[in-house]
């Protein structure tokens, strides 16, 4: 992602966005406050004379990524076109002295509550080492973009991330977002309606609502059942054919949320809830609450009241203290349930986090062959799955060449997600019929079935 603008300094803006779809939508308000002034988007990042780096911070990996991708703009800043290098986003809220005092050759570090100052950064007369960064675990942040804030959206012209709230005021024991993006806090629920308006009126056809809390949205506002109230007005967009959230917690999980789910055909039947673990015992040092038998009657209710819903969690494994009757609790847990989609981190050691000071630590060897156990569960139960699905017709978003292979074709259905679940793969489409382009809905016979991905053909 490259900015252009006619001024004679300064022309071309490369942006690398690393991390979730949350520091995306600040990636691209970030490109929108850019074109706003006058730049226009490339991507050529290798010709940019300036290079934003937007940073993740979560965990060890993520943070590793983000140092490489920081150090390659500062190779193309010694080697090549680059003569300007800033870097925003988490990595900065949490470490932005050492980066200060360890990379120098960065001209400016801004953090998540300064998404606005990325237009003064990017000016070479500028003086950016003297702008100011929230003191770190401040929280006073109050940045939140709005139906007028400018965006250039980085996903397929179809599909887009709203973000519907910032921060979050969740304890758990392994996560320092809070520390990194401030107390949560809703947007207004009119800005919200109007932006995904003006999306639907450039073309989009899939709403992806992101927060760190999604379930959460509205409280901060006095609303009760806000993100039930939210979902019900966004499914009746014209123009909007899929609306789907990502991010909520298990708390937090209304009924009024679910009967929406269940009755409004735009709300896709999908419910992203990371649980973490299953264990009593492990959910308490997480400070997260609840148990094995309360997280199942959960997910009873989950799908009596939204019949063929699809659910997506994430889980830890080798969090301290994790013992193996800990994880064998898990791992039933995980057979029992059948989720639809399961993604597991082992855990991540985070200075700054109450997690960081427990003791006894798991080796990363068992963690990770915990991990590599749980995978292998999950993979025999998404195939199981999947195979039932052999047979059917389904609604699919179809987006073009497959990613595996200029041979086949892919798409999503309803109950997948972009970018972290499976896809369906189009091998075959009638020959009277007008090819398919980005952004259609087509009807694909189920063919064949994998451990993450179908098969099948157009009808």
């Amino acid at each position: 992602m490259v900015c252009k603008n006619g001024l004679q300094d300064m022309k071309k803006i490369g942006f690398i966005s690393l991390g979730c779809p949350k520091n995306l939508v600040d990636s691209e308000v970030m490109m929108g406050r850019l074109k706003q002034a006058g730049y226009e988007i490339t991507s050529e990042a290798n010709e940019a004379e300036t290079l934003v780096v937007n940073t993740c911070g979560f965990i060890n990996a993520a943070k590793q990524e983000s140092i490489d991708a920081i150090l390659e703009a500062a190779r193309m800043k010694s080697e090549g076109n680059c003569r300007r290098l800033i870097v925003a986003g988490c990595l900065v809220e949490r470490y932005r002295d050492e980066l200060r005092a360890e990379m120098p050759e960065v001209d400016a570090f801004i953090g998540t509550n300064q998404i606005d100052s990325i237009t003064a950064v990017c000016d070479e007369k500028t003086n950016t080492r003297s702008l100011p960064i929230l003191p770190l675990g401040n929280q006073s942040a109050t940045y939140l973009y709005d139906e007028s804030t400018p965006r250039v959206l980085a996903t397929p012209g179809y599909s887009a991330y709203i973000k519907i709230a910032e921060g979050c005021d969740r304890p758990c024991g392994f996560c320092f977002i809070p520390q990194m993006r401030g107390h949560f806090r809703s947007r207004r629920f009119g800005s919200v309606i109007s932006e995904a308006q003006a999306l639907a009126e450039k073309g989009v056809k899939e709403i992806i609502l992101v927060a760190q809390d999604s379930s959460r949205y509205g409280e901060d506002l006095g609303q009760v059942d806000g993100l039930a109230h939210l979902l019900r007005e966004l499914s009746r967009l014209d123009g909007i054919e899929w609306v789907r959230v990502m991010y909520t917690y298990p708390t937090h999980i209304s009924d009024a949320f679910l009967d929406v789910l269940a009755a409004e055909p735009k709300a896709v039947k999908y419910l992203d809830m990371p649980l973490q673990h299953a264990s009593a015992n492990m959910l308490k040092l997480m400070r997260r609450g609840g148990t094995r038998a309360s997280l199942t009657r959960l997910m009873s209710r989950v799908r009596e009241r939204v019949p063929g819903i699809a659910v997506r969690t994430t889980f830890i494994t080798g969090f301290p203290g994790e013992t193996d009757e800990d994880f064998a609790e898990l791992l039933a847990f995980v057979r029992d349930c059948e989720f639809d989609r399961v993604g597991v981190f082992t855990y991540s050691d985070e200075e700054g986090t109450p997690a960081y000071q427990l003791p006894n630590k798991v080796d990363p060897k068992i963690a990770a062959r915990r991990r590599a156990r749980l995978m292998k569960e999950q993979a025999r139960i998404s195939r199981r799955l999947n195979k039932a699905r052999v047979g059917s017709t389904v609604r699919v978003l179809f987006e073009g060449e497959s990613k595996e292979t200029d041979l086949l074709w892919q798409g999503r259905m309803a109950p997948q997600a972009p970018e972290i679940d499976g896809c369906v793969l189009i091998n075959d489409t009638p020959e009277e019929r007008v090819p398919p382009v980005p952004g259609d809905f087509v009807e694909v016979f189920i063919t064949g079935a994998q451990d993450y991905d179908l098969v099948g053909r157009i009808v």
